[in-house]
Parts: C-alpha cells; sequence; structure tokens
C-alpha cells in the first residue's frame, strides 16, 4: 500500500504541475493511489487562483485527490466572509493582506487591483465580486485532516495531549509550539507541513512536507510505503531516512 502528498503549494502553479506530473510517472510505474495535499493552497505566490481551480477542477473530474486546509486558505476563507474577522492563529500586527502573509498576491490572481493600497472596505467589496463562490465553496469544505493507516495527514501538526479524535481545527491549522519538538512517538507517523523548511524531512515521528515553496524552495511530491518515505524527482525515488530529531 502506498500514498502520495505534496507540501504547502501557496500559489506555485507551475510547481503544482511539475509534482503532479513527477507523481504521474511514478503510479505509471506502482500503480495509482491517492494524493493528499498538506493545505496553503494560497498566498504569496503568483497563482493563487489557479491553483484552486486546478484542485477543484480535478476532484470534479475525478482525481484521487485528497486537499487538507491550511491556515492561509482558513484566512482567505475568513476574510471574503467578514472582511473584520481575525484568525486567533495570527499575529496581533498581522492581516491577512499584510505583506508577510500574502493575501494580496493572492487577490491579485483574481484581478483585484491594488489590494494593498486601499481601504479594506473597498478591496473586501472587490474581492467578493472577483472570487468565484464556486471557489469559495471549494475552500471552506476543505477537510482538516486524513488518515490512511499508520498515516494521520494535516496541515500544521496534532496537540499531542489530545486524542487524534480530538483534534481541534486551530491545531491542526496552526500549531507550532508543544508539535514540534516532541520526539515521542505520536502513534501513526504524521504528515504536515507549515513550517517551511529547506527540504522534506522525516523526523521518525513526523514528516515535514513544507520545503519552503512560499519562498522560492522546491514543492516536494513524496510517496509513502507503511513508514518509508520516498521524495519522488524526474530522476526516480530519492528515499528520505528518518533522522535525529532537532529537539533531541
Amino acid at each position: 500500500m502506498h500514498i502520495y502528498a505534496i507540501g504547502d503549494i501557496h500559489g506555485q502553479i507551475d510547481l503544482l504541475h511539475g509534482a503532479h506530473d513527477l507523481i504521474a510517472a511514478d503510479q505509471a510505474r506502482h500503480g495509482t493511489a491517492p494524493v493528499v495535499h498538506v493545505g496553503d493552497l494560497v498566498d504569496r505566490g503568483p497563482d493563487s487562483a489557479g491553483v484552486v481551480d486546478h484542485l477543484a477542477r480535478g476532484i470534479a473530474g475525478g482525481q484521487d485527490w485528497i486537499v487538507l486546509k491550511g491556515n492561509h486558505d482558513r484566512l482567505m476563507t475568513g476574510f471574503l466572509d467578514d472582511p473584520d474577522w481575525r484568525d486567533p492563529g495570527l499575529k496581533v500586527e498581522h492581516s491577512w493582506l499584510h505583506p508577510r502573509i500574502g493575501g494580496g498576491a493572492t487577490l491579485q490572481s483574481y484581478g483585484v487591483a491594488h489590494p494593498m493600497d486601499r481601504p479594506v472596505a473597498k478591496v473586501h467589496a472587490d474581492a467578493v465580486a472577483a472570487v468565484p463562490q464556486a471557489h469559495r465553496d471549494f475552500l471552506a469544505a476543505r477537510p482538516v485532516s486524513f488518515a490512511r493507516g499508520d498515516l494521520f495527514f494535516c496541515h500544521a501538526g496534532i496537540r499531542p495531549t489530545a486524542p487524534l479524535s480530538a483534534q481541534n481545527e486551530q491545531d491542526l491549522c496552526w500549531i507550532r509550539q508543544g508539535f514540534l519538538e516532541v520526539t515521542d512517538s505520536f502513534g501513526p507517523l504524521i504528515v504536515h507541513g507549515h513550517t517551511a523548511i529547506d527540504r522534506a524531512t522525516h523526523y521518525g515521528n513526523r514528516l515535514n512536507l513544507d520545503s519552503s515553496a512560499a519562498y522560492g524552495g522546491p514543492l516536494s511530491a513524496v510517496v509513502i510505503e507503511g513508514r518509508e518515505v520516498f521524495l519522488l524527482t524526474p530522476a526516480g525515488r530519492q528515499p528520505i531516512p528518518a533522522e535525529p530529531h532537532p529537539a533531541a
């Protein structure tokens, strides 16, 4: 039994097409299997609209894709529903339109002009008019976790003190402290993104797939067999062995 996973996309449509091509090539050799996208479809990159459209159309067309909700996807949905809403995970000095968060780039991909240089009310009105309702519905409906065999997929991580069946959306989309430093087993291997690093890394108890596509890094696509992980490359599968935990 194998399954595929893709890290944080952040509007990088060309990288997403490349990741899907690598998966298709591997599936031609080893058989089809589901593909899990760990969230953060939008923000910072050049074509968040294209990413959402591609994934929504793929699922509607029968692709065996699971697309999870990331904190950035939640921020976009929240802004469109209510521009005054503040996600508890966001720093007080930031908003979705802050340059460090990247919502402005997302709205530009939908054709909204100068989203960071105009009154928020006007930007919100233009955004509601520009973003298709189908995209809003797709983002709002994304699940926050997916379990298969000895694997548990989510965007950010889990709260170790709570059973997997009782995890809440806030932690699954945002957690870092209380999760990243844990060296003990969580039971299943936790497959996540959210915390940008240089390359997809296997820590034994968790697998971080956020290889910094939002900041010029690659978009990692992997295949997982049991708890063994392989990075997909143009030359084929490359093992990602478990390495010492950074907190060890």
